[in-house]
């Protein structure tokens, strides 16, 4: 049992609570980028000036007894009338292209952030990440992102600055109703805030109650076999329905509250009617029926643009937690840098491959136990050394640790004398070759699959396959290398993937190559096949065999024997069986081999 909670198998999803963040919104700005922002802004600012004063320029044009007598007054009233039209449907034009311009830049940036962030994640929290979490940042949140957050944003402003102008145009027509607006605005701010406080935290609430609703449903599509196998269909719908309801429970009193919202929105925008009328009729004396109809107009108008503009920013807020949700994910513990500039080796560096391991210790996460604890062995160039040991012995662990895949929690790793924690990631990779136990093959060509980075001719494509023993099968297909492989290979056999990822290796041809029980899924046949052909072809490099079947490694130099993270045994296979009472002699018995 784990008792610290960084060993915790999953870790809980965090919720962030409060108010978004000022950072959030700079963030997601600087994606915009200013130039586009400030203009955006601005052009609805012009947008809404034009639209007041078409207005006023109307309302004058009504009181003006000369309109409908002068032909020439009523052409310059129409003329102006019809330029302040045609600037409110440019502003309005450029202003909706420009944003939807740097909410496209935004997405765009944003994602691709995330994607390469998240590809660029520490091993160790892919363990702790439930995919369905992840798979949640990548379609709901990118999708707020990409289509509800620019329509949101372009609402708001709009609703904003027509808030603003009927403020301005209320109190240029009635000066008196100055007076009320600091009071009514109090009010407004405390309902408004009331509400986006409660609405944002919802939102939050219901993005992260959605997460295990797409792992569960994705664990039992998975597991769909083996769940109907045990006959515990109803267990698990009843768990999903359980996530779903949860769901649900923090969906619903979103509704209420925007109910809470509108009543109390009618309350202050049936106040601003009230005092604009009241202030028009006191100062009849001073204000002309037109100005008077216009700011009346404008009050009858305000009760929808408050409850919009308060919608507006609740959905800001409660929207703009997508891009806070994708900035977490962005700024998580990356693995090492990939590049090192300063840490140069040699072209042909390992050129020996020589691996020595000194007083090495790892652990999958901070807060677990040790994995490997201080293992000191050499191996020299061109050695053949095989590794057994029970499950759990630190076979694995061994082979990710060269491979930088879980870091050193001490000690170090030395290939040919070079420290490997002082490399950058890709140089180091690029060195080594691995044959995995799940060959690993993507969609595309059989060539791509083999060489994909195009380094190789097509002479020692074939020269590979034909060491790998794939060369009469490839011949026989009718696309030949363009044959297209299926995700995961699936229209290969077990045995073909496998010896797909051995012609691989051997293109690659690096001085030290590991072997993850490479053979354990295979038949015999295909066994021998791979066996024979890493004894003929790899016997000047290094080799490290983490071996399911002893067989394979009884021809080696040496074998390492693990057992809970420690070295109990190193020496020649022949050497450990003589010694009945090695483990590795256990072993062999048990495995018939002596």
């Amino acid at each position: 049992m784990v008792m610290r909670r960084k060993g915790k198998l999953i870790e809980q999803e965090k919720s962030e609570t409060g108010s978004v963040k000022w950072e959030v919104y700079k963030h997601y700005l600087r994606s915009i980028g200013l130039l586009l922002s400030v203009t955006t802004i601005f052009l609805n600012m012009v947008f809404q000036g034009f639209s007041i004063g078409s207005n006023i320029w109307l309302a004058r044009w009504s009181t003006d007894p000369n309109a409908g007598n002068d032909t020439g007054t009523r052409d310059m009233y129409l003329g102006v009338y019809g330029a302040l039209g045609a600037g409110q449907a440019l502003t309005n034009l450029l202003a909706s292209l420009i944003m939807a311009l740097g909410c496209l830049y935004a997405a765009r940036d944003m994602h691709i952030l995330l994607l390469s962030n998240v590809l660029r994640w520490a091993m160790e929290l892919f363990d702790v990440t439930p995919m369905g979490r992840i798979m949640n940042r990548f379609s709901k949140d990118v999708d707020v992102v990409d289509n509800i957050l620019p329509q949101v944003i372009r609402s708001w402003l709009f609703m904003f600055f027509s808030v603003l102008a009927t403020l301005v145009v209320i109190s240029i027509s009635t000066p008196l109703f100055v007076a009320v607006i600091v009071p009514i605005g109090l009010l407004y701010y405390f309902v408004q805030r009331f509400y986006v406080a409660t609405s944002r935290q919802l939102k939050r609430l219901e993005s992260v109650s959605r997460s295990p609703i797409y792992s569960h449903f994705g664990e039992s599509i998975t597991g769909a076999q083996t769940i109907r196998a045990y006959g515990v269909q109803e267990r698990f719908i009843g768990e999903s329905e359980a996530k779903v309801d949860f769901n649900q429970v923090c969906y619903f009193p979103s509704i209420i509250a925007n109910r809470w919202l509108a009543v109390r929105l009618e309350m202050v925008g049936n106040l601003i009617i009230l005092f604009a009328a009241l202030f028009a009729v006191l100062g009849r004396e001073s204000t002309d029926e037109g100005s008077v109809g216009l700011s009346v107009s404008y009050a009858l108008q305000i009760t929808q643009t408050l409850n919009w503009l308060v919608r507006m920013t609740s959905d800001v807020e409660t929207n703009i937690v997508a891009v806070e949700r994708i900035k977490e994910y962005a700024e998580t513990k990356q693995e090492a840098p990939w590049e090192l500039p300063n840490a140069t080796v040699p072209t042909n560096w390992p050129e020996v491959g020589t691996v020595e391991f000194r007083d090495f210790q790892v652990r999958y996460r901070e807060g677990l136990e040790l994995v490997l604890r201080g293992i000191n062995f050499v191996v020299d160039g061109g050695e053949k050394v095989g590794i057994v040991g029970r499950t759990g012995a630190g076979k694995s662990s061994l082979t990710l640790s060269l491979f930088r895949i879980i870091e050193s929690a001490g000690g170090s790793i030395h290939i040919d004398g070079q420290d490997i924690a002082k490399l950058g990631l890709h140089t180091l990779r690029s060195r080594l070759t691995i044959i995995p136990q799940d060959p690993v093959l993507f969609s595309g060509s059989l060539r791509m699959n083999l060489d994909p980075f195009n380094t190789h001719t097509d002479d020692d494509v074939w020269r590979a396959l034909e060491h790998a023993h794939l060369r009469a099968f490839v011949k026989g297909l009718t696309a030949g290398l363009n044959h297209e492989v299926s995700e995961g290979g699936e229209n290969l056999s077990v045995g073909q993937r496998q010896l797909v990822c051995l012609a691989r290796a051997l293109l690659r041809k690096t001085k030290v190559l590991i072997l993850d029980e490479a053979t354990a899924a295979v038949d015999l046949e295909t066994d021998d096949l791979i066996q024979r052909t890493i004894r003929t072809e790899f016997k000047e490099c290094t080799v490290l065999t983490i071996a399911h079947r002893l067989n394979t490694i009884m021809d080696s130099d040496k074998v390492i024997v693990l057992d809970r993270g420690y070295i109990t045994e190193f020496a020649s296979p022949s050497e450990l069986l003589q010694n009945k009472k090695s483990a590795f002699y256990s072993m062999a018995k048990d495995a018939n081999l002596v």
